[in-house]
């Protein structure tokens, strides 16, 4: 049995990303999952005068040590402009600042939704490729477009997208066997 970590990368009390991650989560059988809502971990935002007046926040070492107590990460990121959410990036830029490599080994499930036809993708792609310096092993990844179209009460509603879904959920539970 793995230790997941699941959350989104959004501090929005309405986060369709905090959404998807839930659903997400509730699939998994035979692992421990810990979701994490990330309205309840603010952080300012990260500056080197911060650094060195006040430290770090007890909310970032433990985040920092739930991330490494845990086997994967399944993480769903918000989209801004094209890119992760500032928050989301802040994030990243404090947990690196306290430990460069704090996804060493961790396999992750990257995904990424947003109300339009893109699904997140340059999120998704921008955290892709810059999750790996820091450790981590992205071993699938999905994107589900126009939220409000694909998304219901019961989870995905589009048969393909639902597929997709699964198969890349399903690809990153075979690697942590």
């Amino acid at each position: 049995m793995a230790a997941i970590l699941a959350f989104a990368g959004s501090n929005s009390s309405t986060s369709i990303n905090y959404k998807l991650v839930r659903y997400t989560s509730a699939m998994v059988n035979g692992h421990e999952i810990q979701l994490l809502d990330m309205t309840r971990y603010p952080f300012p935002m990260y500056s080197a005068d911060d650094e060195k007046q006040k430290g770090y926040s007890n909310s970032l070492i433990e985040l920092k040590n739930d991330i490494q107590k845990a086997d994967a990460l399944m993480l769903s990121v918000n989209e801004h402009n094209g890119n992760p959410s500032a928050y989301f990036k802040n994030v990243v830029d404090w947990l690196s600042r306290l430990e460069r490599k704090f996804l060493l080994d961790t396999k992750v499930l990257l995904m990424s939704t947003s109300g339009g036809k893109r699904g997140g993708m340059g999120a998704l792609t921008v955290v892709e490729n810059m999750l790996p310096r820091f450790g981590a092993e992205i071993v699938a990844t999905f994107s589900l477009p126009s939220f409000g179209e694909n998304f219901g009460s019961d989870g995905i509603t589009d048969e393909a997208l639902r597929a997709q879904h699964q198969k890349a959920l399903d690809t990153f539970l075979e690697t942590l066997k």
